[in-house]
């Protein structure tokens, strides 16, 4: 099971691929409260992302669950440097052993003093090129999307995302 973040769900809509995640080999669940977030608030601003998000819920590509508060997320939500939607993405990956997809550095980090397996959009779409499911250059056309959508990436991470697409296409691997 794959846990979404705010972060690859905004960005997969922004730019229009979010329908990729249908083709992954997991089930896809969004906590309520990155929905609340990402939906919810969304509309309320006018994003038409959330518009977008919403519609794949709807179509059942992404289930939205409620989280336990659970002892360990008593724990996280203490931490002030973590969000109360990412509270509920480890919490509920934590919960179900599933696998939380986020981008974030910090919250990465948290997961791993938690042992709580991370991904992030890079992952997704290198494993979808992995499988076949996708080619390496549409898969470098949707990061080159994302990113021009507002994605952060790094130059040392986009120059490794890179490479390793090369790699995937060649049919060698790092």
């Amino acid at each position: 099971m794959y846990v979404f973040d705010a972060t690859p769900l905004i960005y997969l809509a922004k730019a229009e691929y979010l329908d990729i995640v249908a083709e992954l080999d997991a089930r896809c669940v969004v906590p309520k409260r990155v929905y609340e977030e990402v939906v919810i608030d969304g509309l309320d601003a006018g994003y038409p992302d959330a518009r977008r998000i919403e519609s794949q819920v709807e179509h059942g590509l992404f289930d939205v669950v409620a989280v336990e508060e659970t002892e360990q997320y008593g724990r996280l939500v203490q931490n002030p440097n973590v969000s109360e939607a990412d509270v509920a993405v480890l919490t509920l990956a934590a919960t179900h052993d599933a696998t939380a997809v986020m981008d974030e550095a910090y919250g990465r980090t948290v997961a791993e003093t938690e042992n709580i397996t991370t991904r992030g959009t890079a992952y997704l779409l290198l494993s979808l090129v992995d499988q076949g499911t996708l080619s390496a250059d549409e898969a470098r056309d949707i990061i080159d999307a994302i990113i021009e959508e507002g994605w952060h990436c790094s130059t040392k991470l986009y120059a490794k995302i890179v490479r390793k697409l090369e790699s995937l296409r060649d049919g060698s691997s790092e």
